[in-house]
């Protein structure tokens, strides 16, 4: 059974809805309020699933309205009901439902109410809420971008929806303006169609994240979106961890450092093809680049050549173009006396900058190679 509330300050609208939905045999009307007052004094103590506000009451909107029923019972629906379809989107921002312009007929009244049967059946068949210290969701994101819930792929209900989770994975518990994510995803397309996009796409990847049993991650707060997800893995994450051990601690958890490197491979969301990325793909490359550099510090200090070399070379996969890179690998061929290596290594070197850029090592490696090349 369906339990709703429903709030109109004009009499007959009032009357008339609780009429039409009490002919659907699955619904109990609670309570039927006129005034805002009686609403706000008498929800807190009621036991209901769905709220139908009137857009439009004196004193306070229905939008406001919902934004404090949902401080107090954060899994409650919220349908609109109004004569302005201009409020269409900010219902959207506030996670509605649906949305039901006057006057409503039954049919559409029933959409609305199977809406809802599906909600409920979905959370019953969906898993619990995730728990604390319990990672269903596994997400890489260094090479591609797969996000698998207990092992299995998520899919996603739109191209769209997947590129907004990933935009709001790159901006994790930050608030991103409503048009900050506009300009990124929806940049060719006319403002308002944009908006009733994005909206459309936020409440797909809420039901999605729903069905993970990860609830209310994704809220809307004085015009921002943030997402706030715990409880999952992700290399990225690793690789936070990993630099913020160091820096708190000044040592660096190696066999987690060297586990990570050796199962990271390639650049952020590589295969996607997002203008957005390229900012966080820079970051992500630049700490990378840190960690293998404290990897090649502790291998020096250890006197570990073969997994200093092995670093070094990693270190140019990510960094091609590196003459600093080259050099710590022809000073350790030299001290190792290996001079096959350090004569290779100088000639990839030197071709793969001149095919590429068509420009030369700079002169201090040429003078270091130079003492490699009279011996």
């Amino acid at each position: 059974m369906i339990r709703v509330i429903i709030a109109d300050d004009e009499p007959l609208a009032l009357l008339n809805m609780e009429k039409k939905l009490k002919e659907f045999d699955s619904v109990e009307v609670v309570k039927a309020f006129s005034t805002i007052k009686d609403l706000l004094d008498e929800a807190p103590t009621l036991d209901y699933h769905v709220a139908f506000l009137d857009v439009e009451m004196p004193g306070m909107d229905g939008l406001q309205i919902a934004q404090i029923l949902k401080e107090w019972k954060k899994n409650v629906c919220i349908v609109f009901v109004t004569a302005y379809r201009d409020y269409a989107v900010q219902a959207f921002e506030i996670n509605s439902l649906d949305y039901l312009l006057k006057p409503i007929s039954k049919s559409r009244l029933e959409m609305t109410i199977n809406r809802i049967h599906e909600l409920f059946q979905l959370e019953i068949a969906l898993p619990t809420r995730v728990q604390q210290n319990e990672c269903s969701l596994s997400i890489q994101c260094l090479g591609g971008f797969t996000v698998l819930h207990n092992k299995n792929i998520v899919h996603w209900r739109t191209v769209k929806t997947k590129e907004l989770f990933a935009f709001l994975l790159s901006n994790l518990n930050s608030h991103v303006p409503r048009d900050t994510i506009i300009e990124a995803l929806w940049a060719e397309t006319e403002y308002k169609k944009a908006r009733v996009q994005l909206h459309t796409t936020v409440s797909y990847l809420r039901t999605t994240l729903s069905a993970l049993g990860y609830y209310n991650v994704l809220q809307y707060v004085n015009g921002c979106y943030i997402l706030q997800l715990d409880n999952f893995q992700s290399d990225v994450l690793e690789l936070e961890h990993l630099l913020k051990h160091k820096e708190e601690f000044g040592e660096l958890d190696v066999e987690r450092a060297e586990a990570f490197i050796q199962n990271s491979h390639g650049e952020y969301m590589a295969t996607l093809d997002y203008s957005w990325i390229h900012s966080k793909s820079n970051f992500i490359h630049n700490q990378i680049t840190l960690l293998l550099n404290y990897l090649v510090e502790h291998y020096k200090t250890t006197n570990n050549a073969e997994k200093r070399e092995r670093t070094l070379l990693v270190m140019l996969d990510y960094n091609p173009y590196s003459d600093k890179i080259i050099q710590e690998l022809l000073q350790l061929y030299i001290e190792e006396d290996n001079r096959a290596n350090a004569v290779k290594v100088y000639k990839d070197f030197k071709k793969t900058l001149f095919t590429d850029l068509d420009i030369l090592p700079n002169q201090e490696t040429i003078e270091l190679y130079a003492t490699i090349a009279q011996e």
